[in-house]
């Protein structure tokens, strides 16, 4: 079982409304929310761990996750509003969002709200997004996975970081940065788009950028590249780095809302799947286990990106694209 943990919010999405003119379609969203329910939808095992409202955004939210198969039992309910978030939709450019989180529930997730133990069924932990720049559901968060992290060897669970960067959310970016490294420091598995390295290693390149963060300690680092697929870097046991890189599959593309976490979702349960959810299994990954690992993510991200907002595919759709 993977447990997601932070921010769940409502991306309002641009919608033209004939004879009305431009207007906003609520859609629920939030990059961890997102990945728990692309999880949910290839039919693994997942929770949801957050601080969610009960007004009626918050009733949808958790709506949303019942009915992908997430797991809520973890989720604290309160009487705050829900995050939300306005999306600008451009071509070939990225989305660009504005945010309005002031007192929302998410950003509330405080160090009361975590359970004391995790469920013993839980293998992996992911984190990221705009929760780790606000107070204090970064806080929360980040001490949630130094105790995780800090687990017996035989008990460790795999710890999966996608920082999905959102440059106006973060004042000081040399501050940010410190912290994102030591976020990787916890991780075992680090996920970055491309974007997002240009603002966290500005001018250093992919490959340096890359290295970089596997040098400060995970097993795999992982990088989506849009159009161009993902590659990851994998360091074996004995030191040695195995290099892979997969394509995506030529569809029409709608917008690229949810892929990077759609495609984050996918990867970790291709490892679930598979029986690879450990530590010495990850260590041990073959050349093609991970080209098929990264093309398996590949493929439900080209899928969510035909398709309107965040709308990950079913196991059966992304195993019938070839």
């Amino acid at each position: 079982m993977i447990l997601s943990c932070g921010e769940a919010l409502i991306d309002m999405v641009p919608l033209n409304i004939p004879g009305r003119g431009d207007g906003f379609l609520p859609c629920p969203g939030g990059s961890p929310y997102n990945t728990a329910i692309a999880i949910g939808r290839l039919g693994v095992p997942v929770r949801f761990l957050s601080r969610l409202s009960t007004d009626f955004f918050g009733e949808t939210l958790m709506h949303g996750l019942v009915q992908n198969n997430v797991g809520i039992d973890l989720i604290r309910r309160t009487n705050q509003n829900s995050t939300l978030a306005f999306v600008k939709l451009e071509k070939d450019k990225e989305p660009q969002y504005v945010f309005y989180t002031e007192g929302a529930a998410d950003r509330s997730f405080s160090p009361e709200d975590l359970p004391k133990e995790l469920p013993a069924e839980i293998k992996c932990i992911l984190f990221g997004s705009i929760a780790l720049t606000m107070e204090p559901s970064a806080s929360t968060i980040e001490s949630l996975i130094v105790r995780e992290a800090g687990r017996d060897s035989n008990s460790a669970l795999v710890i999966s970081l996608d920082p999905n960067v959102r440059p106006f959310m973060i004042g000081d970016q040399k501050a940010y940065v410190r912290r994102f490294e030591n976020w990787v420091r916890y991780a075992t598995i680090a996920k970055i788009s491309e974007v997002d390295f240009d603002f966290i290693y500005p001018g250093l390149g992919l490959e340096k950028s890359l290295e970089k963060v596997l040098s400060l300690g995970p097993r795999m680092a992982l990088t989506t590249l849009g159009a161009k697929g993902a590659m990851a870097l994998l360091r074996n046991d004995d030191g040695k780095v195995l290099r892979v890189s997969a394509p995506v599959v030529d569809l029409p593309v709608v917008d690229t809302i949810g892929a990077g976490d759609t495609f984050h979702g996918a990867f970790l349960s291709w490892l679930e799947l598979r029986g690879k959810m450990s530590h010495s299994a990850l260590a041990s990954l073959t050349e093609q286990e991970l080209y098929d690992a990264l093309y398996f993510a590949n493929r439900a991200a080209s899928l969510v990106c035909s398709r309107q907002g965040a709308e990950p595919p079913t196991l059966k759709e992304v195993e019938s694209l070839k």
